[in-house]
């Protein structure tokens, strides 16, 4: 196991109606943005429960965070912050608006060109120089109500960037299953999906010594795959509703991926299908992770072997007839989680989007990515263009 350091400073307040506990988290004489997104938090309630638990403070609403959080509707909120003085923030949201929110959090007080945050993934550490903010999560899946990272869509020049920082955890973040009653079937199966292949990124790698994150991860994954295609036809279930929001905290609160190797190569190659065809951040991820357990078979035979055996129960007569079958059994749930694994599923327009994306890494100085830095320019070309 590597050297680590854990740091998560988030209240994680998790429950039925605990919405009503935003008084006790929220200083009294705070000045709050309630950042949103399109409009779903009217249909719930969640708006209501909100305004009523808030009732008394000083509030500046900001609707309108896109599912990508674009920069150019984001630098809006933060003139609105800097013109009114405004001292906290709170997201109201599924991932897209919490990841907005710590941009905004991280430009108001930024000396210098808002982009380089994006640009140059700079670390955001000093909590002198970002405003906090809390979140009131509706929508499992990208784990940042318990994170401190964050990706953004510059819209003029159609990147999808990451950046973060150890200043970026949310001060709390309210986190009420019930909220998925009213979510859509498609949001919740890029929830499931999105959270899964969030664990896949910091397990399937290769062997190593840390037992016990290779253990919680599995842990998480079985229970998705248990979960999953059930929570999208019963989300009104409690304990499936329940399971899901907490598996998809867990995937990426940073625990599992501490002394361990991880890739997030997927999540790059896949950024930049949503910025290109603007398809779902989790149906890039289920077009894309095929393929590039595929290309990369000989440095993860031996962990897609594992994965296999601990998560599917496959048996086999070697480490590579395992490991084929465990991508096929990814691949069998992804489906069944209503993913479409092609890219030509998903959009008519995909020539060239392989030179493209190869290019734009190569533009950018990445040499090479995965947890051995061994995915290079080629290798990413024969990703895309198998995941076609």
């Amino acid at each position: 196991m590597t050297n680590f350091e854990l740091y998560n400073p988030t209240n994680y307040v998790f429950g039925k109606g605990q919405i009503a506990k935003l008084p006790d988290l929220v200083a009294k004489d705070s000045k709050i943005l309630l950042a949103y997104g399109g409009g779903s938090i009217f249909k719930n309630g969640v708006y209501d429960q909100v305004k009523t638990a808030l009732a008394g403070y000083e509030i500046v609403e900001f609707g309108g965070i896109e599912p990508n959080p674009r920069y150019e509707t984001l630098m809006k909120a933060v003139e609105i912050i800097r013109e009114q003085n405004i001292g906290f923030i709170l997201a109201v949201g599924g991932g897209s608006v919490i990841d907005g929110v710590k941009f905004i959090s991280a430009a108001v007080k930024f000396k210098g060109e808002p982009k380089d945050i994006l640009h140059k993934r700079l670390l955001i550490k000093e909590l002198s120089e970002v405003i906090p903010f809390g979140t009131v999560l509706t929508l499992p899946a990208t784990g940042s109500e318990m994170n401190s990272g964050a990706v953004i869509t510059i819209d003029e020049s159609q990147e999808k960037l990451a950046f973060g920082g150890s200043a970026l955890f949310p001060k709390f973040s309210v986190c009420d299953p019930t909220v998925i009653e009213s979510l859509p079937k498609r949001q919740i199966q890029n929830g499931i999906v999105d959270a899964y292949t969030h664990v896949l990124e910091q397990y399937l790698t290769y062997p190593h010594d840390a037992l016990l994150q290779d253990r919680i991860a599995e842990g998480i994954l079985q229970t998705l795959v248990e979960i999953g295609p059930s929570v999208v036809e019963n989300p009104s279930d409690y304990k499936l509703a329940s399971n899901f929001m907490w598996s998809a905290t867990m995937a990426l609160n940073g625990l599992i991926q501490k002394g361990v190797p991880s890739d997030w190569a997927t999540h790059m190659i896949g950024h930049e299908l949503t910025a290109l065809y603007e398809i779902d951040h989790a149906r890039t991820l289920a077009i894309i992770g095929p393929s590039l357990y595929r290309v990369m078979f000989e440095t993860k035979k031996d962990k897609l072997a594992q994965y296999g055996e601990r998560v599917f129960g496959i048996t086999g007569t070697s480490v590579e007839d395992k490991a084929e079958k465990a991508i096929e059994k990814t691949v069998e749930f992804l489906h069944a989680m209503g993913m479409q694994t092609k890219l030509s599923e998903n959009t008519d327009q995909f020539d060239g989007t392989a030179d493209f994306i190869v290019k734009r890494f190569e533009e950018r100085g990445w040499k090479a990515l995965g947890e051995k830095q061994n995915i290079t320019p080629e290798k990413v070309r024969e990703i895309v263009e198998m995941s076609y």
